[in-house]
């Protein structure tokens, strides 16, 4: 998983509540065998006009002009800026796939469902909740400031804005730890080898006849 530190970005708003993870990623896109790909159908049934497909080619697909991914003072945003209760609905993994495929590393919103919140950080998304009323501030900047940006530390769990205003943010220690080290559940499993098979090799010594085929 790719660690995350600091990041200095274009912000992309999508102003609208209870965003679910089948807008985030349609139902049909599940039949995708790989793990890559899904970013060109982020939110197919809002980006595009036609309906989408698995392995379709969307270069020639018809654009929906109006939606905030589509429009080109938002192209190469790496922070998304959203209302209450993203991620809701299914705990499809695929929808965080997408988003991060896309090239979204943090998303800010005042809440997040449950799952799709923790299934951020095993991908290496930072998940980031702040009151209403300061997420209305970015919204107006966002609006009145084309290209605007915001710098995110983690590490100091601070964002900054273009005139150095910050706002702080509350984070799970625990998991502040896995994103700045890049360790989702397999990582963190690695890290505990050695003793793993040290625990592997003690056992065969005891109980030889359990490993005669291996």
């Amino acid at each position: 998983m790719q660690a995350f530190t600091n990041l200095k970005s274009k912000v992309v708003p999508l102003d609208r509540a209870n965003v679910d993870t089948d807008a985030i990623l349609p139902k049909q896109f599940l039949m995708i065998i790989e793990r890559t790909g899904f970013g060109q159908h982020l939110f197919d049934e809002w980006r595009y006009l036609d309906h989408g497909q698995p392995y379709q080619d969307c270069s020639q697909r018809p654009l929906n002009l109006s939606f905030p991914l589509n429009q080109p003072r938002y192209e190469g945003a790496g922070i998304l800026l959203t209302r209450d209760n993203f991620g809701c609905g299914s705990s499809r993994e695929h929808a965080p796939w997408a988003l991060l495929d896309w090239g979204i590393r943090a998303i800010i919103a005042p809440s997040f469902a449950e799952i799709f919140y923790g299934n951020c950080f095993k991908n290496g998304i930072l998940p980031i909740i702040l009151d209403a009323t300061t997420i209305d501030s970015l919204f107006a900047a966002v609006e009145d400031r084309p290209h605007h940006q915001l710098e995110i530390d983690l590490e100091q769990q601070t964002i900054t804005d273009e005139r150095r205003e910050r706002i702080a943010f509350d984070l799970d220690p625990f998991r502040k730890h896995c994103l700045l080290n890049g360790l989702d559940e397999v990582g963190m499993t690695l890290l505990q080898s050695d003793l793993i098979q040290a625990f592997e090799n003690e056992r065969m010594a005891l109980e030889p006849w359990l490993f005669g085929r291996i």
